[in-house]
């Protein structure tokens, strides 16, 4: 964890003006997701194992494996297919996650505008999606064979929108 952080929490109380130090929100979690639904109903392509190690390189954890709990005959989808890699940072490994994903993976990504502060829902949880996953340092080209989506989820301590964003401005992320 880096420098920053560790008076992040000073500086948010004075801009916020908060006389509880309990009031002050924090980041509680960072949930990193990958759907492989249809990779799972492609026949050619059966394996999923890539995608699991790429997971656990960048998230540095085994990701689980969430499986389908309902069978869906449209996406030739069957009941506990596997449909989704999920993995759950907290603590440090989340900030030393975020201070990796606004310093080196978002300026990666090709014509990236910044963050919108539309894309808070309504517990002022962020979520980002990511097109490629291949633009995270801990892989190599070879790593990746087929591109997918990633998608990754800020959870906040609080259900303001204004303070969630304040707080991730303050460790260092810039909006619209």
């Amino acid at each position: 964890m880096s420098k920053d952080y560790k008076d992040y929490k000073n500086n948010l109380q004075k801009r916020l003006n908060l006389k509880n130090v309990n009031a002050i929100p924090t980041i509680e979690s960072v949930i990193i997701n990958m759907g492989i639904g249809s990779i799972v109903t492609r026949k050619w392509h059966k394996d999923f194992e890539e995608f699991e190690k790429n997971l656990a390189k960048i998230t540095w954890q085994k990701p689980r494996i969430v499986k389908a709990k309902k069978s869906i005959s449209n996406f030739k989808l069957r009941e506990w297919m596997p449909v989704m890699l999920q993995s759950t940072l907290r603590g440090n490994r989340a900030l030393d996650f975020i201070e990796r994903l606004y310093k080196l993976i978002l300026p990666r990504i090709r014509d990236f505008s910044w963050l919108n502060k539309r894309s808070f829902d309504s517990q002022a949880n962020l979520t980002i999606g990511i097109k490629n996953y291949s633009i995270f340092p801990e892989l190599w080209l070879d790593d990746v064979t087929i591109p997918m989506w990633i998608w990754i989820t800020i959870v906040t301590s609080t259900n303001d929108k204004e303070k969630s964003i304040a707080l991730l401005e303050e460790l260092g992320f810039v909006f619209k």
